[in-house]
């Protein structure tokens, strides 16, 4: 293994620099750039994670943490790699159970600890490239009619790190040096003099593969391995067969001459870059259950495409 850092986009990278106890000030750091003052961590403890990854490609594709502040603020901070079927209606539902957690049996009045939910995704959201948003951290809370904040106990931070773009000349505050180090600290040889202040040569130190044990590196192997098939496939495949498809749609709505053979025809070249994506994931290796979900369709439709291969 040529790179000297390990990827933090790795189920083994995320959880051991940011996972566990000697590490737990590395992720005191990062949460504290997103974070309001009035609720800034002086230090936090993990707690058992029961209710998170139900499903297999939950537990592949999204690694997460929830811990606890001492003053009482729950945190769920997960890492996913690539976007799901219902991927908001997912993070709603997870971020109920630190609520719930909170009940007290007897005579309890319902005061809550303010949830964070925080992701870093490593994908853009469908509507930021629809609306050329550029923003790389999105901060949601429920409002009113008015646009006012109704509730600001429940926080939902995503982060989309594809969107983030500054170079090395360019990180001026923490936050930037973070998110720098989340898109390129595996690409590094050497740590960058605007890196080398305390946080990041613990950093640094923490996520030296030479330091592995043999079984850690092969843990490692692995995930990485597994983080470069689900990117490449997902993002490659797909985007590949559905251009195809769109291609040949056109063509053959050309061919048909009008306006409803043109859409027909573009309805045709779409479902055909849909097998083709299909196919060319089936091939790579993933599974019925993962293809499915990153095409938004039922398995049994997978499972037909694949019959007709």
């Amino acid at each position: 293994m040529s790179d000297t850092f390990v990827n933090p986009f790795t189920d083994f990278g995320f959880k051991r620099l940011f996972g566990t106890e000697p590490n737990k000030h590395l992720l005191i750091s990062f949460l504290n750039t997103l974070l309001p003052a009035k609720h800034q961590i002086q230090d936090l403890q993990y707690t058992k994670n029961e209710y998170q990854g139900y499903t297999a490609l939950d537990r592949k594709a999204i690694f997460d943490l929830t811990c606890t502040s001492t003053t009482g603020e729950r945190f769920i901070v997960e890492l996913q790699k690539a976007k799901q079927n219902f991927f908001k209606d997912r993070s709603v539902y997870y971020s109920t159970f630190p609520i719930q957690e909170q009940a007290i049996k007897g005579d309890w009045d319902f005061k809550l600890a303010a949830v964070y939910t925080v992701g870093i995704l490593d994908f853009v959201f469908e509507e930021d490239v629809k609306n050329h948003d550029t923003d790389v951290v999105h901060t949601v809370q429920l409002k009113n009619q008015h646009n006012q904040v109704f509730y600001d106990k429940l926080t939902f931070i995503y982060i989309t790190l594809p969107q983030f773009k500054k170079n090395l000349n360019e990180l001026q505050t923490i936050q930037d040096k973070w998110f720098y180090a989340f898109r390129h600290l595996s690409e590094l040889d050497d740590i960058p003099p605007v890196l080398q202040e305390a946080i990041f040569l613990q950093l640094f130190e923490a996520a030296k593969i030479a330091k592995f044990t043999p079984v850690e590196r092969q843990v490692y192997e692995d995930s990485l391995k597994y983080y470069r098939d689900l990117k490449n496939v997902t993002d490659t495949a797909r985007g590949e067969g559905f251009e195809e498809g769109k291609e040949e749609g056109i063509e053959i709505g050309k061919e048909i001459g009008k306006e409803e053979g043109k859409a027909e025809g573009m309805a045709i070249g779409e479902q055909k870059g849909i097998a083709i994506a299909a196919i060319g994931m089936h091939k790579a290796g993933l599974s019925v259950e993962l293809i499915a979900k990153s095409l938004s369709l039922a398995e049994s439709v997978v499972l037909e495409l694949l019959k007709e291969a």
